[in-house]
């Protein structure tokens, strides 16, 4: 039974298998069968300026019958109607020959006037500070070409090769205020220029017209017979930041010289007692912020008045100057040249000038300034150079992280014995204390900002105080209570005083030149075209 029950199966499998073999059979049989009609179309292929026939099966694409003409594409090539589409009896199809050119195109770019009015020129009087000069553009395009016509213009890269330069005129405006006896000379920068004041505030001649100061150096010398200030070179990162140059100012046709010295950031000044030697510590211009990476050396360079190098000494070498060190280091001389300290984010100290090594005086927490700049402590030394004025950064009560504290005091080191005394608490981050004249019973004065409130940090402003030189009989002269503070800077002292015997101070507010009582706090406005970046007395 079980026997017969497969043989039934095997049966059903074959016969099903011969059927399926049966119906391929015919179906072969009919496709090959020659009196089957096969439909030709009749296409017309426009290729070249020529138009040729084709004769085609139908249900052929329009990419089939290009390859069967044998038209090579190129791979811009377009196709009318698209290479996907079926073709009918009768249509025709158009290759499109399509090419792209680039052409550089170089363009100029014309340079802006500007004028800027000036109180110091006088009145109606035209000046030209900076020639203007055109700038290049080198445009990229593409033109598109089908079948050897034009069909459109796009551009595709636009590079500034060489920027314009603004004309920038200078025009003299009326001065608003009455002139003043001043003593000695008071050189200041305005709109990228220098200036000097001799005699009196109304009598004021240009020093360097060039526009391009960029405030980084601007010093008299000690006899405040040369100014020594930088130039900027370049505004492309990673290019030559600046140079420095010097000038006679003794002399009214007098050109600036330039010292061959260049990427001068930090400091710049003139040796005491040493005629025209200049010390000064460079940098390594980058493309990364903050734009440069600090040697943290010091050379000193003696020149000839026409800026001949007539000696250079290397007092310290290029180093990596600390945790810090790529943001630089401060210097500053005593007066007398016998000393010379040194100021880093987390300490300051003394050079020894025999050996160049670097001794550590005070360690100072260094402030995070969770950006691409660093704080570096002030100095000023006193007449006697037995005193060093700095700051120090003060720990915040309660507060963990010491280096993120607001609090910086205003401190004194005692040289002789090694003593820091602390003379103002709260001063400010850029507090810049500034050291007077001695008078002649040898006291002095220290002026300093002071910041209007203890926990800005590094924002906000200051008021100008003024103390004797133990912190005694300090008081807030200007401005007055109420009023907008001053910007961070280094005020001055002027080297002589007055005809009241009282020594002034000069103050930049509001960008504009102020001299100041240092025990009355009157001021005296003497500039007022709002351009004032720098001042030296």
């Amino acid at each position: 039974m079980r026997f017969l029950t497969s043989f039934r199966s095997t049966l059903r499998i074959n016969l099903m298998g011969w059927i399926v073999l049966l119906f391929g059979w015919i179906l072969s049989a009919c496709s090959l069968n020659p009196g089957t009609p096969v439909e030709n179309y009749t296409v017309q292929i426009v290729v070249d300026g020529q138009a040729l026939s084709l004769q085609v099966p139908a249900g052929t694409t329009v990419q089939n019958a290009i390859e069967k003409a044998g038209v090579a594409l190129e791979a811009l090539d377009r196709l009318e109607p698209p290479g996907y589409t079926v073709l009918k009896n009768g249509e025709s199809v158009r290759v499109i020959r399509v090419r792209e050119e680039l052409k550089v195109e170089e363009i100029t770019i014309p340079f802006d006037s500007q004028t800027v009015q000036n109180e110091s020129l006088p009145e109606n009087r035209t000046m030209i500070i900076q020639a203007g000069s055109n700038g290049k553009l080198e445009r990229t395009i593409r033109i598109l070409y089908e079948d050897g016509q034009e069909v459109s213009r796009s551009v595709v890269k636009e590079v500034r090769i060489v920027e314009p330069r603004p004309e920038i005129k200078m025009v003299g405006v009326q001065r608003p205020f009455t002139p003043t006896s001043i003593p000695g000379r008071l050189v200041y920068l305005s709109g990228g220029n220098a200036w000097l004041m001799e005699g009196n505030t109304g009598n004021r001649r240009p020093l360097v017209t060039s526009g391009d100061l960029d405030g980084r150096i601007f010093s008299l010398s000690p006899n405040k017979e040369w100014l020594l200030f930088t130039r900027r070179s370049s505004t492309e990162p990673g290019k030559e930041i600046n140079t420095l140059w010097m000038l006679n100012l003794t002399d009214s046709e007098a050109q600036p010289v330039n010292l061959r010295a260049k990427n001068i950031i930090h400091f710049a000044d003139w040796v005491p007692g040493q005629g025209l030697s200049i010390t000064y510590s460079t940098v390594e211009p980058r493309t990364t912020a903050p734009g440069w990476q600090a040697n943290n050396d010091l050379v000193l360079t003696r020149y000839s008045p026409s800026g001949i190098i007539l000696e250079t000494t290397t007092l310290v070498e290029a180093n990596y100057g600390g945790a810090f060190g790529w943001w630089g280091t401060q210097f500053a001389w005593s007066p007398d040249g016998a000393l010379l300290a040194y100021a880093q984010p987390n300490v300051v100290g003394l050079v020894n000038l025999e050996t160049g090594e670097l001794t550590p005086l005070i360690k100072i927490t260094p402030y995070q300034t969770r950006s691409d700049w660093a704080w570096v402590p002030a100095l000023a030394w006193s007449p006697n150079h037995q005193v060093l004025y700095t700051l120090t950064h003060a720990p915040r009560p309660g507060q963990d992280n010491a280096e993120t504290s607001p609090y910086f005091d205003l401190s004194a080191y005692i040289v002789n014995s090694g003593t820091l005394i602390k003379i103002v608490e709260k001063s400010g981050m850029f507090s810049y204390p500034v050291v007077s004249p001695r008078n002649t019973d040898g006291s002095y004065q220290v002026a300093y900002l002071n910041n209007i409130s203890s926990e800005q940090g590094d924002s906000g402003r200051y008021r100008l105080a003024v103390m004797d030189r133990d912190g005694s009989n300090n008081q807030q002269v200007f401005p007055e209570e109420g009023k907008l503070g001053l910007d961070p800077q280094e005020v001055v002292w002027s080297p002589e005083p007055f005809e009241d015997g009282t020594y002034r101070l000069a103050v930049i507010y509001q960008k504009n030149l102020f001299l100041v009582h240092p025990q009355t706090g009157e001021a005296l406005q003497i500039t007022g075209d709002g351009l004032i970046e720098k001042v030296d007395w």
